[in-house]
């Protein structure tokens, strides 16, 4: 592997552009989830198919993980990431325009795919980041990305009852494509992998779990406390839908309101992170995070007290994911993305389990048991966080990079 470069920083203004940008392109895989009915009605199908079609996000967003992502290690990151918001317009607007649920489910699958800009994002920013500056860099963009997570719904519910859904994916498209433009013109050229091919690279990936112990320690992790985290939000849903709440749709997704907590825990985390090291701050995150789950489990019946509970739950999580994201990008600086493609599949396998389990467990055990399930998870994520094997040992980038790309 040749040396690396000097590399100058980012700007904050260019940092500015990555999470905004980073939050538009993860949003475009939620707008439509409030508007599941509305859909329905116009297409005149069945809620379950739409749902169906809205299922091949996620989908697709795992594919783009492990083939989208590794290209910025590839390729000129600003083209990538533009090329993926072009495809992302058009897939909107064919979506808008779709004729049946078949082909709104191929179109969504390909938004989940290119949705991944936001993963793409934070691969470059540990890429191009000063190694002092590298978790604050990533803090910032991450934010972006909760952003998105959290706007893509409040957004897209805003402007499909003012425009109907057709209007509001166009409007995002719009965005989407100006991004599109944006993206070659604004992020910094970074010196690409010549080493080896796309699919060597792709191919690589599930044996870094085997020779880099902090990334395989760093994903079981995440993906604990991910699984605890879409464990929580979905049994949440159900419990407030059922007796004695009986709480309306709109109703319950005010409660996500207190994840705006996690945007501003996320750039603190970053920078203290860069401060103090990763290991306090994913440990005090996931104090913070259990405490919160445990008291969740008694106080459901106080909104007040459940939301602040909300709050502190969703920022100890978000800022342990800054700091756990950071030792993976760290591990090797020239080339993070397919470190950080393998990471966020393990990461995002987790937190689909969470979903399923948490919308299943509040009617199988109560809410109170998936408090102390989701507890417990948080638990072991802490006690492998102490573990803390010797990540130095994963820094023989030079030669062993290289063996493992070809």
């Amino acid at each position: 592997m040749p040396e690396l470069a000097e590399q100058p920083g980012l700007s904050k203004s260019v940092v500015i552009f990555m999470a905004v940008a980073a939050g538009l392109g993860t949003s475009t895989i939620y707008v439509l989830q409030p508007s599941v009915a509305q859909v329905a009605k116009s297409m005149n199908s069945p809620i379950g198919d739409i749902g169906v079609a809205l299922a091949c996000g996620p989908i697709g967003y795992m594919i783009g993980l492990i083939g989208l992502v590794p290209l910025i290690d590839r390729f000129t990151p600003g083209r990538v990431l533009g090329v993926q918001f072009a495809v992302l317009a058009a897939a909107m607007v064919l979506s808008a325009a779709g004729p049946n649920t078949a082909g709104l489910g191929a179109m969504i699958a390909i938004t989940g795919a290119c949705s991944v800009v936001g993963a793409g994002m934070s691969s470059l920013a540990g890429k191009l980041a000063l190694p002092q500056r590298r978790a604050t860099t990533l803090g910032i963009v991450t934010s972006g990305i909760s952003a998105g997570i959290l706007g893509g719904r409040i957004v897209g519910g805003y402007l499909s009852d003012r425009l109907g859904w057709q209007g509001m994916l166009v409007v995002f498209a719009i965005a989407c494509g100006v991004f599109a433009a944006c993206c070659p013109l604004i992020l910094p050229a970074a010196r690409v992998e010549a080493s080896s091919s796309w699919r060597r690279n792709i191919r690589s990936i599930p044996g870094l779990f085997l020779r880099y112990p902090t990334l395989t320690w760093a994903a079981v992790r995440g993906a604990l406390w991910f699984f605890g985290f879409c464990t929580i939000w979905a049994g949440l849903a159900v419990a407030l839908s059922q007796p004695p709440y009986s709480y309306s749709a709109e109703h319950i997704g005010l409660y996500a309101l207190a994840g705006l907590s996690g945007i501003g825990a996320t750039q603190i985390a970053g920078t203290w992170t860069d401060r103090v090291g990763a290991r306090r701050v994913t440990l005090v995150g996931l104090l913070l995070a259990f405490i919160a789950t445990v008291i969740n489990g008694v106080t459901l019946h106080h909104t007040i007290a459940t939301l602040v509970c909300l709050a502190v739950f969703d920022a100890g999580l978000f800022a342990a994911q800054v700091a756990n994201q950071s030792t993976v990008l760290a591990i090797d600086p020239a080339a993070p993305a397919r470190f950080n493609s393998g990471y966020m599949v393990v990461y995002f396998i987790g937190g689909s389990l969470g979903t399923a389990f948490g919308a299943e467990a509040v009617g199988w055990i109560g809410w109170q048991a998936t408090t102390i399930v989701t507890a417990a998870a948080i638990l072991v994520a802490t006690l492998l966080t102490l573990h803390n094997p010797r990540p130095h040992l994963d820094h023989q980038i030079g030669s062993d990079a290289s063996m493992i790309a070809t």
